[in-house]
């Protein structure tokens, strides 16, 4: 089990959902926590709350999406609370339409949240953590970025593209033999308001997951090193498609609702 009591972990889109709720329970296991995140005023509340909980925890407002303020927020990171042992991409966009429904300014937002963020938050704290030879880097993909779901485009895309950018980083961190663990995260749609109104058409083997059985799975695998972490363990099932004919693959996608999904998403208001 790795040691969580004393490091510092950073959790980006931190204010709320998922990403809170990692931090806190990080943070009730001994971590120095900093939030990440746009909403100023969630930070603030999340910081109020931690305090009367008794938990090390400091948001910083952020926008992961510029590059030059994620390199110098970094530089604060490290002189407030401490090198960075646990980075945790958490925050993502979703639009929740058709290609041709989605328009090119939500395309462009959902690759800089959902992609390019990553590589930004990356190369700001992994050089240090190479340098002492130990850390943990989590990404946060989807099962939307191992199949494209109807009315996801843009965020099945960008999901595809964290999963496989997490990839090459984890082989390039081997190839150093560094002490540097990665999580890649995988999980179906989450009740946390993000992707309201989605729907299931089997819900015994693809539920819809609830933020805290997710952020606890999340924990666990930092704490046990399981390098990735799909929820339910039928999305697995994922990997099989890719082995038969496309037409068919596309029919038993169908089948389990792929296509149909998002027909009733409202997202969060």
């Amino acid at each position: 089990m790795k040691k969580i009591s004393g490091t510092v972990a950073l959790v980006t889109g931190g204010a709320s959902g998922i990403g809170k709720i990692v931090g806190f329970s990080l943070a009730e296991r001994g971590a120095h926590v900093v939030l990440w995140d746009r909403n100023a005023e969630a930070l603030k509340a999340a910081e109020a709350e931690a305090a009367a909980r008794g938990l090390s925890v400091v948001g910083m407002a952020c926008d992961v999406t510029d590059r030059a303020e994620v390199y110098r927020l970094a530089g604060e990171v490290s002189s407030r609370v401490g090198p960075v042992d646990i980075l945790i991409n958490n925050a993502g966009v979703v639009s929740g339409k058709t290609l041709l429904e989605t328009p090119d300014d939500d395309i462009v937002r959902t690759m800089e949240v959902n992609v390019l963020a990553n590589f930004w938050t990356v190369k700001a704290f992994l050089p240090g953590m190479l340098e002492r030879d130990r850390g943990h880097i989590v990404t946060v993909s989807s099962a939307a970025g191992l199949i494209g779901i109807t009315g996801l485009a843009d965020y099945s895309a960008s999901k595809f593209a964290a999963f496989g950018f997490h990839e090459a980083v984890r082989m390039e961190i081997g190839r150093l033999r560094k002490k540097v663990s990665t999580t890649v995260v995988c999980p179906f749609f989450i009740d946390t308001g993000m992707f309201a109104g989605v729907r299931t058409r089997f819900p015994l083997l693809l539920p819809i997951l609830k933020p805290e059985y997710v952020a606890r799975r999340i924990v666990g695998a930092i704490l046990r090193g399981k390098k990735r972490l799909i929820m339910p363990r039928f999305v697995y099932a994922t990997f099989l498609l890719r082995l038969l004919p496309v037409a068919f693959m596309d029919a038993v996608a169908g089948f389990f609702g792929m296509t149909r999904a998002m027909d009733g998403f409202t997202g969060r208001k």
